[in-house]
């Protein structure tokens, strides 16, 4: 089930408070868990780039929140395992797991129904976009020259040397806080600023807290700066001057024409494969009525007519229309054309390689099926692949038996072939009797 409501780290001045939406769902899992089962279920909790933040700007709340969650599931029935807050390489690498677990890129049947390493079969990389953080993870095309910026991943006895990078402050949330302070840095009027990502005639009054309380913000703070005051923000729908703003979010001239480089400096192999990008890319894709693989032109083409729409049209063309989502939605589409074609320098012919999808069979793409894999062991690290119904030996000489046995009847096929055609080629004699 989903929790409902924001991330945990926004609850670093009333942690108590946790507590009902994590029961809203345990009360589900719980009815969906026979009761006899609930003391041998395990319980984890990880925490990403939200609480890695908080924990940089106040580790005491920090602490208290994670405290708040573990006394309330040890007050639970089942077996909980404890709550971490797990690295940004952490987080990329369980969605790269994630992903090619459930396209079946491990493991695969064999003709004797075990599970057998597949045979050169591609991983895919993993692009995944949350409120506070942007992953990307994949292998890259000769990991031994990209050594020191990959990680290496030994799954079923196999080893991947998979390159990951976690972008704090990139999340979807995070940028558009920083576009929103960079906007009200631009503008005269300090209590009215024209918002190019807003859908046009919409209108909404922030805190200068929202956006400026966060540590990703905290270098564009003004002099000025009272957490109460409030900045009317009021959407001008202009996709053209929306790109113009978003870019500023990036630093490409750190790269210096690297190749090699992605934005703000950071060392990045090229990108090779096929890619799955899922949380927020998926959402912003749905807005826009876009799914799974297509063209960069159409996906401009859709970003551009959604970023002309104003309010009143966007409410009848979202497929579920909620404000805070609805009015960002331009925005995100924006962040994810400067990060994925300036930033990961995916192009026109390598676009149609990423798959924009939230989940495959009826399970989610996200760090959390990862994460659990991991801690419970699911997916060991040795592993005998292939387990033979016979004994090496024994198959070894059924093998050799049945080559031989086919070998001669395809002999005996061949020597029957060469009698026939030599018989049809004995001329025929007719026998005529005429009678006396």
């Amino acid at each position: 089930c989903s929790l409902l409501g924001p991330g945990i780290s926004s609850y670093e001045s009333r942690p108590g408070a946790l507590a009902k939406p994590l029961d809203d769902c345990l009360n589900k899992v719980k009815e969906r868990i026979p009761v006899h089962l609930h003391k041998n279920t395990s319980v984890y909790l990880g925490a990403t780039a939200g609480m890695r933040l908080l924990r940089l700007q106040n580790e005491s709340a920090a602490n208290e929140v994670l405290a708040s969650i573990q006394n309330y599931f040890r007050a639970q029935p089942f077996e909980f395992r404890g709550a971490q807050i797990i690295t940004g390489p952490e987080e990329g690498v369980y969605g790269w797991i994630t992903a090619n677990y459930l396209m079946g890129n491990f493991l695969e049947r064999n003709l004797w129904r075990t599970w057998v390493h597949p045979y050169r079969k591609e991983t895919v990389g993993a692009l995944d976009l949350g409120g506070a953080s942007t992953q990307i993870s994949f292998i890259p095309e000769d990991p031994e020259e990209h050594f020191n910026s990959t990680l290496q991943v030994k799954l079923y006895g196999y080893n991947y040397n998979v390159y990951t990078y976690s972008y704090q402050c990139y999340g979807r949330d995070e940028a558009e806080k920083k576009l929103l302070a960079l906007l009200l840095q631009k503008s005269n009027a300090s209590a009215n600023v024209d918002n190019p990502c807003y859908p046009q005639n919409y209108n909404t009054a922030l805190t200068m807290k929202y956006f400026f309380g966060s540590l990703c913000t905290q270098s564009l703070r003004p002099a000025n700066y009272y957490p109460d005051q409030l900045v009317n923000f009021h959407g001008t729908g202009d996709p053209g001057l929306c790109q113009e703003m978003v870019s500023l979010l990036f630093n490409f001239s750190a790269c210096r024409g690297r190749e090699d480089c992605s934005f703000n400096g950071i060392h990045q192999p090229k990108a090779k494969g096929k890619f799955v990008a899922f949380s927020g890319f998926y959402y912003t894709m749905n807005a826009l009525n876009l799914s799974g693989h297509f063209s960069l032109d159409d996906f401009n083409s859709s970003m551009w007519f959604f970023c002309s729409q104003s309010w009143a049209q966007l409410q009848f063309m979202l497929p579920k229309f909620e404000e805070i989502y609805a009015r960002s939605y331009c925005f995100s589409a924006n962040f994810i054309y400067y990060l994925l074609v300036h930033g990961y320098n995916f192009n026109a012919e390598t676009w149609p390689q990423v798959h924009f999808q939230k989940e495959v069979g009826n399970s989610s793409i996200a760090w959390s099926l990862g994460y659990m894999l991991s801690l419970t062991n699911m997916i060991p690290a040795e592993g005998k692949l292939i387990q033979l119904p016979l004994k090496p030996s024994l198959f070894a000489g059924l093998l050799v038996f049945l080559t031989a046995t086919a070998l001669l009847c395809l002999l005996f096929l061949v020597y029957l072939c060469i009698v026939s055609h030599h018989q049809k080629n004995i001329p025929h004699v007719e026998h005529v009797f005429i009678p006396e």
